[in-house]
């Protein structure tokens, strides 16, 4: 997929459901749309071959041939800066704990928090000093 549509993926976090993303597009390229209808479009259709549709798909869904694994929109941000792409990286990396799945940032692995340990951007131990700020990106305030 990334041949056709070229991104790189600075920061993700996998969740149970949902998944945040930093990507990195071409220059002169801001499709995400294309690039998430063909990331679903791709994993659903494995899904539904090796797993099944699943029972909660409406009518839409089936006649689309859709499981009901998606959401059919996504939220974008364009970073301004370097400040507003740090935010982004410790909300990104924080989420595992904010939605009470792990209780230290470290304990998830399916971040790239662990890359950017080895990288000198956190220490291992990162996420317990930032509790209130996190929570404050998530509220709006």
């Amino acid at each position: 997929m990334r041949g056709r549509f070229p991104f790189t993926i600075d920061a993700v976090c996998l969740l149970p459901d949902h998944i945040h993303c930093i990507w990195r597009l071409p220059d002169g390229d801001a499709d995400y749309s294309v690039r998430w209808k063909e990331i679903k479009r791709l994993f659903s259709r494995s899904y539904i071959d090796q797993v099944n549709p699943g029972d909660l798909r409406n009518e839409s869904r089936v006649s689309r041939g859709e499981a009901a694994i998606w959401q059919r929109r996504f939220w974008e941000h364009l970073i301004r800066d370097e400040e507003d792409y740090s935010r982004h990286l410790d909300y990104i990396h924080y989420n595992p704990v904010k939605h009470g799945l792990v209780q230290r940032v470290s304990a998830w692995p399916w971040s790239s928090f662990h890359r950017y340990v080895s990288m000198g951007y956190y220490e291992m131990g990162w996420g317990e000093a930032i509790k209130k700020e996190i929570h404050k990106m998530s509220c709006g305030e």
